[in-house]
């Protein structure tokens, strides 16, 4: 038997399980067109397809380390009971971010009203479901359908995520159709507070940034994903001076490893300010973890054990654990649940 340690459990905070599927495609040279070959993807998903994929994605995370998920869900009612079904088998905790889409995607993903979307939350907290308000993005959404959703939000105290300041595109757009940026539009629509995830934040300017600081939101960094569909990456240190709450998400599932987040969020953090050590190693535990489960609404989520015999950890003291596992562990030192 291999000797272990007992540490808090990792939260992933932002996950599209049903991308899990894509890795390794190449699928067009920028994000557009990678987009265009993941709504390939989720048309064609059943509830059938879906609880078997997400139940294989999540014991991933949990043998990896994740042991609660946040699932940006847009694949319609049907399939989001399938997914907290595969989340059960799995054992990971789950919180459903029930996606509100007017506009753009696929048929499947909008629905027709704010009142037949929050019908839809209703329907999955009767089941005893943990939902979260999940606007997709400023692109997805028009004003007053924020407007609506961060009004509910705050009325029933439910968790608020959304993409913003993804793609330089998205800017744009924003900007060309209510003359104001993606986060503060999210501000002037009453989307933003302490109940709030802001999903990549990669191109926020310093007003943004500062209107997550002081309204409390959180941003949720996704490194492996970021870097992936060339989405650029989160200005750490801006971030950092300006105190803003910070959790990660695995998003597209290209790579399902928290210590690897982690470890690309320091990276980022160290390029930009020259420096080592930008955030401690207590620090990345927390936004792993615990900074994680608050953001998802979450009063507890599992413990891991991790395999002190691991190659990975040979020589390594006692004090220095944390710190090591960020620095250069990778989620097979988890000794995964029996």
């Amino acid at each position: 038997m291999p000797r272990v340690v007992t540490l808090p459990g990792f939260v992933n905070a932002h996950s599209h399980a049903f991308q899990r599927a894509l890795r390794g495609r190449a699928a067009g040279d920028e994000f557009w067109a990678w987009r265009d070959e993941m709504l390939a993807e989720a048309e064609r998903h059943r509830p059938e397809t879906v609880r078997e994929l997400y139940e294989r994605t999540y014991r991933e995370m949990r043998a990896a380390g994740f042991t609660a998920v946040g699932e940006f869900h847009y694949l319609g009612l049907d399939t989001a009971y399938a997914a907290a079904d595969a989340a059960d088998a799995a054992g990971i905790a789950y919180v459903s971010l029930h996606v509100a889409y007017a506009r753009g995607g696929l048929e499947r993903m909008r629905q027709p009203s704010v009142a037949a979307y929050v019908s839809e939350v209703e329907r999955l907290r009767h089941r005893g479901i943990a939902v979260g308000i999940a606007p997709h993005s400023v692109r997805a959404c028009p004003r007053d359908w924020l407007v609506e959703l961060g009004r509910y939000a705050a009325a029933e105290q439910l968790v608020l995520h959304v993409h913003a300041c993804e793609q330089p595109r998205e800017v744009e757009e924003c900007l060309a159709e209510h003359g104001k940026r993606p986060i503060e539009l999210l501000a002037d629509t009453g989307c933003l507070g302490p109940q709030t995830t802001v999903v990549h934040a990669t191109h926020a300017n310093g007003a943004e940034l500062d209107l997550l600081r002081d309204s409390g939101s959180t941003i949720c960094a996704c490194p492996t994903t970021e870097a992936d569909l060339g989405d650029g990456f989160i200005p750490a240190i801006r971030v950092l001076h300006r105190g803003i709450p910070l959790c990660i998400g695995s998003d597209s599932n290209v790579r399902i490893d928290p210590l690897e987040e982690l470890r690309e969020l320091e990276g980022i953090a160290r390029r930009q300010d020259g420096r080592r050590g930008v955030f401690e190693a207590d620090a990345l535990w927390a936004i792993g973890g615990a900074s994680g489960a608050r953001a998802l609404g979450l009063e507890s989520w599992d413990e891991i054990e991790v395999d002190l015999d691991h190659r990975s950890l040979d020589g390594v003291a006692p004090e220095h654990l944390r710190a090591a596992l960020v620095a250069g562990c990778g989620g097979d030192v988890v000794v995964s649940p029996t």
